[in-house]
């Protein structure tokens, strides 16, 4: 017979207890998971907002690729806004901010998940019809990359709607947490059905097309005596490998998690533990991933680091002793990379 008074937690922080194994998960140390939260949220807020500033500086020299780069950056940097807050409610093991709070900051940080692997997946259709179909019509209607990125967009928050209408501030052991307000009898249904949900269209439906869009990229690439378009590639490539690094493991695990309460996988005290543990790393390595990108650009993006410079010494904030210094090349592609991204 269940126990009335174990407690059910759920969701991103605290994975469910439904069976009354030992709580072993509630005496983890979450120090280290503040401090990855509060760091992961200072790299987003300051390279993010770069890259939104160097895009918008570009003017009419945006390509399709800038643009969704800098929704890229818009949504890692709403994503990273959310993590303080987790971060204080990990620290004081109470929820202090109220269910108006809770609602929001759950369906932000849903909603901008979603937008972030959608956009990848946009950018590698772009660039597969820019280098394998080589044709320009996205850039030449300029209006539907805002269409596209609009749908993007709408699509991610309607999928965050679910999370934001189900989560709730629960009373537990004399406070409050975050999480989905569910009956104990549909509980695992429901997160199976969001779960499931997540790891289709947030995950590996998108990771199908990119590896599609980018496998014929490469082959056409390899084919190529252009260098310029090969070496364009990198950060893109870059880009996504971080995104599978990041998240990869956060979805086995919890697929893992999954078959388990499905019943699939014999369910054990020390299974349960053991998981509960791995989804605490890589729950942590999934939420950097908002800082990961702009560190991309700045480190192998010769255009992206060209184009900052530029932007900084046009605003009056760059003398042009250090400007010439520091500066590699060119900022404007010419010939056949002319519809290159800056940050390529």
């Amino acid at each position: 017979m269940e126990d009335p008074n174990m407690e059910v937690t759920t969701d991103y922080f605290y994975p469910s207890f439904i069976t009354p194994c030992p709580d072993n998960f509630q005496y983890l140390n979450s120090t280290p998971l503040v401090v990855v939260y509060i760091i992961v949220f200072c790299l987003s807020l300051l390279g993010n907002t770069v890259v939104i500033f160097v895009v918008f500086c570009m003017e009419n020299r945006r390509t399709s690729t800038d643009v969704y780069l800098m929704h890229l950056a818009i949504a890692d940097l709403l994503f990273s806004v959310t993590l303080p807050f987790w971060a204080a409610f990990l620290h004081a093991g109470d929820w202090m901010f109220g269910t108006i709070m809770c609602k929001l900051l759950s369906g932000i940080q849903e909603a901008t998940f979603y937008c972030c692997v959608f956009l990848l997946a946009c950018i590698s259709v772009d660039r597969y019809l820019a280098i394998v179909k080589a044709t320009q019509f996205i850039n030449q209607k300029r209006h539907l990359v805002g269409i596209v990125c609009a749908m993007v967009w709408l699509c991610a928050i309607l999928l965050s709607i679910p999370v934001m209408l189900n989560r709730d501030v629960i009373a537990s052991n004399g406070g409050y947490m975050c999480h989905d307000n569910v009956t104990a009898e549909s509980i695992e249904n429901w997160r199976m059905s969001l779960r499931i949900l997540r790891h289709t269209l947030g995950f590996f439906l998108p990771l199908a097309v990119m590896v599609f869009c980018y496998g014929f990229t490469i082959c056409t690439l390899c084919r190529s005596r252009n260098s310029q378009k090969q070496k364009a590639m990198r950060v893109i490539l870059s880009v996504v490998l971080a995104f599978i690094i990041c998240w990869l493991p956060n979805n086995i695990i919890e697929l893992l998690d999954n078959l388990m309460r499905a019943g699939r996988i014999m369910e054990t005290c020390k299974l349960r533990d053991d998981l509960d543990v791995t989804l605490y790393v890589t729950q942590a390595i999934a939420f950097a991933h908002c800082a990961v990108n702009p560190i991309l650009y700045a480190f192998i993006g010769k255009k992206f680091r060209n184009q900052l410079l530029t932007s900084l010494f046009k605003k009056g904030l760059l003398g042009r002793s250090v400007l010439s210094k520091y500066r590699v090349g060119s900022v404007h592609s010419s010939g056949s990379t002319r519809h290159t991204s800056v940050t390529l």
